[in-house]
């Protein structure tokens, strides 16, 4: 397995390859479809984990026109090892010119938020839009790095996040997010 951290403030941001279904962690954050009705590699897997009752809860908070691209809704976590799933809406690529860095942006610290409000001391990601949506992953990697890096140095006295964990399914995944960490770490 592959594994790489940092800190940043007081908390830690580590990058690893495996299972995002099988890590333990207060949350885990999913790469759902704005209709929040399952679908296709991450999102699959962790409603099949969790089990039937993730769904159930998702249709309490299902808005009828469906979840924009950026914004995410909390959940139990069923059968997960975890508290709770925050699922998070990815925007689907169109070349770059139509909001997709903003609403990309805006899933991370929508989850990061939910994390604060639910006292969830430990969240794990996996590289939201890089798969189906097809988000350039170096692009993606940098983002969601950058993203949460700054929200940890930006509210490292009152943050009660410990740790965020980006748990990538895949060596050529893991080696994007670690280029960018490595990236961001010869700026500072």
């Amino acid at each position: 397995m592959n594994t790489r951290a940092r800190q940043f403030g007081r908390s830690t941001l580590r990058l690893l390859t495996g299972d995002i279904t099988r890590i333990p962690v207060d949350a885990i954050a999913n790469a759902a479809n704005s209709a929040l009705a399952g679908g296709v590699g991450v999102d699959g897997a962790i409603h099949r984990a969790a089990g039937p009752g993730l769904m159930r809860e998702l249709d309490a908070v299902r808005p009828a026109d469906g979840l924009p691209a950026g914004q995410a809704v909390a959940t139990g976590a069923g059968d997960l090892p975890a508290k709770f799933v925050f699922h998070a809406v990815g925007p689907i690529w169109r070349g770059g010119k139509h909001g997709e860095a903003e609403a990309l942006v805006s899933c991370y610290l929508s989850c990061l938020r939910l994390a604060e409000e639910r006292a969830a001391r430990t969240l794990s990601f996996p590289s939201i839009s890089t798969g189906a949506y097809g988000y350039p992953v170096d692009e993606a990697a940098a983002l969601a790095l950058n993203t949460v890096a700054g929200y940890f140095e930006q509210h490292q006295a009152d943050t009660l996040i410990d740790e965020v964990l980006f748990v990538l399914f895949d060596g050529p995944t893991f080696s994007a997010y670690a280029r960018a960490l490595d990236r961001r770490s010869s700026v500072e």
